[in-house]
């Protein structure tokens, strides 16, 4: 660690709030605009609903199973270190995704990106938290929190104009000069600092947890028989193994012990679910509005906006009421409403109104994520001991990813969507079943908060220097 932190206003301060938020801004500008863009790649790229998949999968393959492991590098060999590599990496791989010239080469340079994301995500807090002081901490987190939350309002509207008016590969071209900024000031002001308890490197329980991540993905997004079976039995064999190392590891990436908590487990079982819901409903809602009712990159980015606008503006609200009356019932009423939400969306179809189809279910589900996620976020933290609240953070959201990977990867074929046909046809096939599906997951995770978070019990965040550097939300990080 540095001998003197730094204090927020002063301009050593500016510049490593600068140079994080600048770096975090092209990892959430990347996750609120690449939906938006999918019916422009299958469109110029000649790519099946299957590919789409991928496109979004294969960076939440790496990015799911790297993530704990991007923030235990930073720990050890320097956060300011691990930051700028992982800025040097996703802005490499944005590269190969803007000049991609087939839908093959896109999604393996997603895959890379979600190298980079695994150590710029986690980097972006960790170098806050670890930097400023500790009275100036929460200041700093707050104007990190207010500014990545304009980036993810300002995505839709930028990402939809680039894609409308010159092409989709500027979405991700857009990240080279933003990164290079950001790295720039990262070298020049932002200070080197590292953990004073330097744990090995679980290497082998990362490399695990991708090979089960992956081959799970691919047995549910292809149907390719004998090819799809094998890969799914690796996948699953790797799971196993994961499991079985992470026990027995000293120094585990998962400590498996986190969930002997029940309420740790419940949390958690409650965020697979809703999230789970949340990524497949704006997977196939972002293509559901260009590909069947004719709205352009643009429209469609600017449909969502109101949700990202109710959950800048109430989650901190729902915090509080959190700590009030205990996050039992904001999670199980939030989720509930979640699930309407989704069931909303799944009646938008051909020659429905914006006004009358989409925005009352981008309202319902947005008050229902709002609800739910900070009192969510301090169920998991009050949960453990102040001194697991950082990691048991970084699990949630680790879990929050993963929830979203094998959505995407498996709803739309249960749902009935035809893959091998034109998108019109497979989403008029299949889309409000995945919806309804969707919405029984947020039904699944009100059930658990229900059921395993304490009634009566006022969670309290633990301190915010433990809490903050593995909370990678920024409406909840605000708190």
């Amino acid at each position: 660690m540095t001998d003197q932190h730094v204090r927020y206003g002063t301009p050593t301060g500016r510049w490593v709030l600068t140079a994080a938020v600048l770096g975090s801004g092209i990892a959430f500008l990347d996750g609120t605009v690449v939906n938006v863009a999918l019916p422009a790649i299958s469109t110029s790229l000649h790519a099946p609903l299957t590919s789409l998949q991928w496109t979004v999968n294969a960076y939440l393959v790496t990015l799911s199973a790297l993530l704990l492991l991007g923030g235990s590098l930073g720990d050890r060999f320097g956060r300011r270190r691990m930051f700028v590599a992982g800025l040097v990496a996703f802005t490499a791989a944005s590269v190969l995704c803007g000049v991609a010239p087939s839908i093959g080469f896109l999604i393996a340079a997603r895959a890379l990106q979600g190298v980079g994301g695994a150590l710029l995500v986690p980097g972006s807090l960790a170098i806050i938290a670890a930097s400023f002081h500790p009275d100036d901490r929460p200041q700093a987190i707050g104007a990190w929190s207010g500014l990545a939350g304009v980036a993810s309002s300002i995505g839709p509207f930028l990402g939809g104009w680039l894609i409308d008016a010159v092409s989709w590969r500027l979405i991700f071209l857009l990240n080279v000069p933003l990164a290079a900024a950001a790295a720039a000031i990262a070298l020049r002001h932002v200070p080197e600092t590292r953990s004073a308890d330097q744990q090995p490197i679980d290497i082998k329980g990362a490399a695990l947890i991708t090979i089960a991540l992956a081959g799970v993905s691919y047995a549910a997004i292809e149907h390719r028989g004998a090819t799809s079976v094998a890969s799914g039995v690796v996948g699953v064999v790797a799971l196993v193994a994961f499991l079985v190392v992470e026990r027995s590891s000293a120094h585990p990436m998962l400590p498996l012990g986190l969930f002997r908590s029940r309420q740790f487990a419940g949390t958690n079982l409650t965020t697979f679910a809703v999230y789970a819901g949340l990524s497949v409903a704006f997977f196939l809602v972002a293509l559901r509005l260009q590909v069947s009712l004719g709205y352009s990159a643009l429209e469609a980015g600017a449909s969502t906006v109101p949700f990202t606008l109710l959950m800048l503006t109430l989650s901190s609200s729902a915090g509080r009421l959190s700590q009030k009356i205990g996050a039992r019932w904001p999670m199980t009423v939030g989720a509930l409403l979640a699930a309407a939400g989704m069931l909303l969306f799944g009646r938008v179809g051909p020659g429905g109104h914006y006004v009358t189809a989409v925005l009352p279910a981008v309202i319902v589900f947005g008050l229902g994520m709002s609800l739910t996620v900070a009192p969510l976020t301090a169920a998991v933290i009050g949960s453990l001991p102040d001194s697991m609240a950082g990691v048991g953070s970084g699990v949630n959201n680790a879990v929050s990813r993963l929830a979203g990977l094998l959505a995407v990867a498996t709803l739309p074929a249960l749902a009935g969507i035809d893959k091998g046909g034109s998108l019109a046809t497979g989403l008029n096939d299949g889309y409000t079943n995945a919806l309804r599906i969707a919405a029984a997951l947020c039904v699944v995770g009100a059930l658990a908060a229900a059921a395993v978070v304490r009634r009566t019990e006022t969670i309290d965040a633990a301190p915010r220097q433990a809490a903050f550097p593995a909370c990678l939300d920024p409406a909840v990080a605000g708190r």
